[in-house]
């Protein structure tokens, strides 16, 4: 087996026309030189430089392990540029999961700016749901999943959650509702309303927030309608068959045919955090993801 690092000593000696010489550059001693050459003349099992006056010039064997010496060398010269690179965060891959909202409204943005930073980089985004994104990131399938943190996810101590910001939740009322002029309600207010629900079959934690929220006001919210989607249950609200409360990061263009009001005591709230994998979080295009999605970027 040949060692690369006596071929580039033999491309030294070879390009400078001497062992003095090669050893000055390669800042070696000349003792040194020979004995690397010699090393190498035994593993290649042929003579490689023969004498010449006072200098050497390469054998043809000498030549050819010279220019493939050179080869390697830019091999070599690559390789550390492309992990400069990586290790600096310029290129490499960096996936992300993240729920539909979140799909619509925070990623786009935030992916367009570390395009922008940093366009060697291979983007993955997928949409999570219904799977949990979590145990992507903590096998490292996934990089960053944005996610909504209602309490029981946020156990997993391998993993860091990054706060991005909270998402309060408006009542979405039909036009002709009786408290349609309001623009503030206690959630008390509709206690008594039929709700549309709209996280249809797998309620997840935005439900689960406001289902808590209610508890806290003093009532369990009656839903007679379940939706698959917030836009859907927009319609069945604008068609008069009941009431429901949107985040407002998911409202989009409000539907025609509804009215929307703040909320309070308590107002719903879903914090969005961004997860990480223990890798992720000193990456600099991670960083710029998340300064992206943070209120005022």
């Amino acid at each position: 087996m040949l060692d690369v690092r006596r071929m580039l000593v033999l491309r030294a000696v070879v390009t400078s026309g001497s062992i003095t010489a090669a050893a000055r550059n390669l800042g070696y001693t000349p003792s040194a030189v020979s004995q690397q050459l010699s090393t190498l003349e035994r593993e290649a099992g042929t003579v490689l430089l023969e004498r010449v006056g006072r200098g050497v010039r390469p054998t043809a064997a000498g030549t050819l392990l010279s220019e493939h010496a050179e080869l390697v060398s830019a091999q070599l010269g690559r390789a550390e540029s492309a992990l400069a690179e990586l290790k600096a965060g310029r290129t490499g891959r960096l996936a992300i999961r993240y729920f539909a909202t979140a799909g619509a409204a925070l990623v786009p943005p935030a992916v367009a700016a570390v395009r922008r930073e940093y366009p060697g980089i291979r983007l993955d985004l997928r949409l999570f749901e219904p799977d949990d994104p979590l145990p992507m990131v903590a096998t490292g399938k996934a990089d960053v999943a944005i996610v909504v943190s209602a309490g029981g996810n946020r156990r997993n101590r391998n993993l860091e959650f990054v706060h991005l910001l909270d998402d309060p939740y408006r009542a979405v009322l039909p036009k002709g509702h009786r408290l349609a002029g309001k623009r503030v309600l206690d959630l008390a207010d509709l206690a008594e309303e039929s709700w549309i629900g709209n996280e249809w079959p797998t309620p997840g934690p935005c439900r689960e927030i406001l289902l808590e929220a209610c508890g806290a006001a003093g009532f369990t919210p009656n839903f007679g309608v379940e939706a698959e989607d917030y836009q859907t249950s927009q319609g069945f609200v604008a068609a008069g068959l009941g009431v429901t409360a949107i985040p407002a990061l998911a409202l989009g263009s409000p539907h025609p045919g509804v009215v929307l009001s703040r909320l309070r005591n308590p107002q719903p709230v879903r914090p969005i955090h961004a997860v990480l994998a223990t890798h992720a979080r000193e990456q600099p295009a991670v960083t710029t993801l998340l300064d992206a999605m943070s209120p005022g970027s």
